[in-house]
């Protein structure tokens, strides 16, 4: 069973997706983490400011992407660089990801790829406030990352908020599950869940 996760930068996509490992641990679920098919700097768009545009689905390679995740839903391992922001592409080590009978797939344009959405039996799309997402935003660029607050303002409005309005949001309705990530994250996790273990029976019954 593949489930894709999808939900916009800050939006806790990270974060959901290792409470549902740890649920069902004991299956040893595959991880496939779209952020390790980022080409590297020098293929990316530079806006008209010659800022670069990491939040384009050129961004990433598309092609490998989708072909990986195909061999990873026929039972082949698949080896990926993995993905740091700021590393050197020589600092980057390779991650094998082992196939599973559930598959976790997680990253902005999951439905946007019709090569990944085809491949989906389940899907899951993250709501959360803006302003939320902001403020993680924020701290997460200001401290890992070193970007000044202007900066990370910038790419908001430019690059982020732009993103999400064209390569997310015309998909929310798609999605089979709609995880609030507030105040309700305990209650729809265990919704969750339950729906997950209820697909998975039904699919070894067939």
């Amino acid at each position: 069973m593949i489930i894709g996760i999808c939900g916009g930068s800050g939006s806790g996509k990270t974060t959901l997706l290792k409470r549902l490992c740890s649920h069902f641990e004991e299956l040893k679920p595959s991880i496939f983490t779209m952020d390790n098919y980022y080409y590297p700097i020098e293929k990316q768009v530079k806006d008209e400011k010659g800022c670069y545009n990491f939040d384009l689905p050129t961004a990433l390679d598309q092609n490998k992407l989708t072909d990986d995740l195909a061999k990873l839903k026929t039972h082949e391992q698949v080896v990926v660089k993995e993905y740091h922001f700021n590393s050197p592409p020589d600092k980057h080590v390779f991650v094998t990801i082992q196939p599973s009978d559930l598959i976790f797939v997680e990253g902005l344009f999951l439905f946007h790829y019709e090569g990944v959405r085809s491949k989906l039996d389940f899907s899951v799309f993250i709501n959360v406030d803006t302003d939320v997402q902001l403020d993680r935003r924020l701290y997460r660029d200001q401290e890992t990352r070193g970007y000044s607050r202007e900066d990370i303002l910038y790419q908001w409005d430019n690059h982020v908020a732009p993103c999400y309005e064209n390569y997310l949001l015309p998909y929310k309705e798609d999605a089979d599950f709609h995880f609030r990530n507030d105040s309700n994250s305990d209650h729809d996790f265990e919704l969750l869940v339950k729906e997950i273990a209820r697909r998975m029976e039904e699919a070894k019954a067939c």
